[in-house]
């Protein structure tokens, strides 16, 4: 699971009501179909007013902090939870009030293992090196490819990891 179902799970019983950006809400109704146990949760829209959401744990996408989807909350405050957060400076790049570190990639012997074991015949390279990687899986005779998303091959965080190690 993502890093978002995994709050989930974590934090279902210590908040009150859990709003949930689009996206996320989607990829849950995805592992619900496939029998994984998710918390009900509420989709956060445009058809609130900020102040039902006060008190409220929401969740969303990296991509929605500091846009004009967040502002529908009203005075807030954002924690950033990512792997990348192990990383001094990053907190205070992102502009968040608080970060928390939990990473949703394997490590590279894990992700192996974890491909071989399920004993699929198709592999779907979707989030980082995705080329690399299936041309990796490729060459260990796996039937891999990549699929495009809207997240593309380096995500936003990938360029702060380059910051930091360069700075």
């Amino acid at each position: 699971m993502g890093k978002a179902q995994r709050l989930l799970k974590a934090l279902y019983q210590s908040a009150e009501r859990i709003y949930v950006h689009g996206a996320i809400e989607n990829t849950n109704e995805i592992f619900r179909s496939q029998g994984i146990d998710l918390p009900a949760v509420y989709k956060a829209d445009n058809r609130s007013h900020p102040s039902n959401y006060a008190g409220s744990l929401v969740i969303c996408t990296p991509s929605a902090l500091g846009t004009v989807w967040t502002k529908k909350f009203g005075e807030h405050r954002e924690a950033v939870v990512s792997g990348w957060m192990a990383i001094r400076g990053i907190r205070r790049r992102r502009g968040a009030d608080t970060g928390f570190v939990l990473s949703d990639h394997a490590d590279w012997h894990g992700l192996n293992e974890a491909i071989k074991a399920t004993g699929a015949e198709n592999i779907y390279v979707t989030h980082g090196y995705t080329e690399l990687f299936a041309q990796w899986l490729r060459e260990q005779g796996l039937n891999a490819q990549t699929v495009r998303t809207e997240y593309g091959e380096e995500t936003e965080e990938t360029a702060f990891q380059t910051e930091e190690v360069t700075s």
